[in-house]
């Protein structure tokens, strides 16, 4: 059952160790034994005259019991796990971490170790997790049990009422036991809840339909049987809740106690927090249809657990990608490309109704460069990372209005220079092959654009 079983050997004081560890499991079985007859005998078949209604009862009572005693039996003799044997020291590496001078070549004898082993968990001291009794690399989430006497995978805790340690295998088992066990209780108490009140009101003569005869016997039967459903439930109910809030926190009772420490990023009880319904699943499974059935669904292998950091740096990885949208196509004109736009000549004609807007730094624009007819059109785009140059035939360029012409540039009609327009990435320049006066002016509110000459 365990890692270390070929290492022990029985003895007799362990044998009867073992025998007493099944009293409580013999105790429930035997509780369970006499609700049965006490509910199916005494309060159905020799207390109900009204058969629809003992079927029904009946019907209901036997499909709890079947979950229940179906979950309670998985819990029972599922078995720990076996941590593989590549997690286990050779005798030469145990016999080298044992004679280490100090802590820190045992962490560096372990650390080397490991290095290849999906581990995350570390002790105070950063070292990788070692069992000395099983001689083992501890698996994430996992702990020696000193009753099973091994090393549990995802230990929750050791419930003496199941003689078995509740681990990854057992887990769900353990979750479903609590629950039918709790439904079994109060539909037990809840059924014979009017006949309780009933003995205690004396309304009835319940005596003479059978229900409580004169030796006394079937009343102590139905009386004991509310008591001890409501009993276990009250002790049931905060149990199961409890366990309900560890699934969807994705955290076992020991975590809850001690938060397991994280090679990057140190103690965080959070640490396996995936989201309520990611951990539901880790624990049930995804197939909805055998949630609630005490069969084996839930994810991994119990030696590997993703983290909460690793799903938040996948979701940030995600999120910047989607913000960087779709690189593959020029916002200049349209089409796609798969380099950029460099030196590209194009020839200002009067067809070519494209404009763009040109205003000073430091005061609004209000007029026209050049008059309406002779302009020439430019669709200037937000900043991107595309590298413009137009080149323009001699003559004036006609900007849209409101652009103050002289507010921005000296008058440059009679000019012949070619005049070259570069916008690359977030900076745009418009330059001549003559050097003059230099303004600043900006596209569509865009970067700033310095220019050498005048247009």
């Amino acid at each position: 059952m365990g890692n270390d079983d070929h290492g022990r050997r029985k003895t007799p004081c362990s044998c009867c160790m073992s025998v007493f560890k099944w009293i409580p499991v013999l105790f429930i079985t035997a509780v369970i034994g006499w609700s049965y007859y006490a509910y199916v005998v005494q309060l159905c078949i020799l207390g109900m005259e009204n058969r629809v209604t003992m079927a029904v009862f009946l019907l209901f009572y036997h499909l709890t019991l079947v979950l229940f005693l179906w979950s309670y039996w998985q819990t029972i003799f599922t078995s720990v796990g076996r941590v593989p044997d590549h997690w286990r020291l050779p005798e030469s590496e145990v016999e080298r971490l044992f004679r280490a001078e100090n802590q820190e070549a045992q962490k560096r004898i372990l650390n080397n170790f490991a290095r290849n082993l999906p581990v995350t968990n570390r002790t105070m001291n950063g070292a990788v997790r070692f069992c000395e009794k099983c001689k083992i690399i501890k698996p994430d989430r996992s702990h020696h049990c000193s009753v099973c006497n091994c090393c549990v995978l995802k230990m929750d805790h050791h419930c003496p009422w199941v003689n078995n340690c509740v681990n990854f295998y057992n887990y769900k088992y353990f979750v479903l036991f609590l629950g039918y066990a709790l439904i079994y209780c109060l539909y037990v108490a809840f059924t014979t809840l009017n006949d309780f009140i009933q003995f205690w009101k004396n309304e009835n003569q319940l005596s003479e339909q059978g229900q409580l005869n004169g030796t006394g016997m079937g009343r102590f039967h139905i009386l004991f049987l509310f008591f001890i459903g409501i009993m276990f439930a009250i002790s049931l109910v905060s149990l199961f809740g409890y366990h309900i809030y560890l699934v969807f926190m994705n955290r076992t009772t020991l975590e809850a106690f001690r938060a397991p420490i994280f090679r990057v990023g140190g103690p965080d009880k959070n640490g396996y927090n995936l989201g309520r319904y990611a951990n539901f699943c880790e624990v049930f499974g995804d197939n909805w249809q055998y949630w609630f059935l005490p069969i084996f669904t839930s994810r991994g292998d119990g030696l590997e657990f993703p983290t909460a950091t690793e799903q938040l740096g996948n979701n940030r990885g995600g999120y910047r990608y989607d913000a960087m949208g779709d690189t593959t196509t020029n916002r200049l004109d349209g089409q796609p490309t798969d380099k950029l736009i460099d030196e590209t000549s194009l020839n200002t004609h009067l067809n070519n109704h494209q404009t763009h807007q040109v205003r000073d730094n430091n005061q609004a624009i209000e007029q026209q460069i050049v008059p309406q007819q002779q302009r020439n059109h430019l669709e200037i785009t937000p900043p991107s990372q595309v590298i413009v140059n137009v080149e323009a035939q001699p003559g004036p360029i006609s900007l849209p209005p409101p652009v103050p012409a002289a507010a921005a540039f000296p008058d440059t009609n009679n000019s012949n220079t070619p005049v070259v327009i570069n916008i690359i990435g977030d900076h745009g320049s418009i330059t001549t092959a003559a050097t003059a006066d230099k303004g600043v002016c900006e596209l569509n509110g865009g970067p700033h654009l310095v220019a050498n000459k005048a247009i």
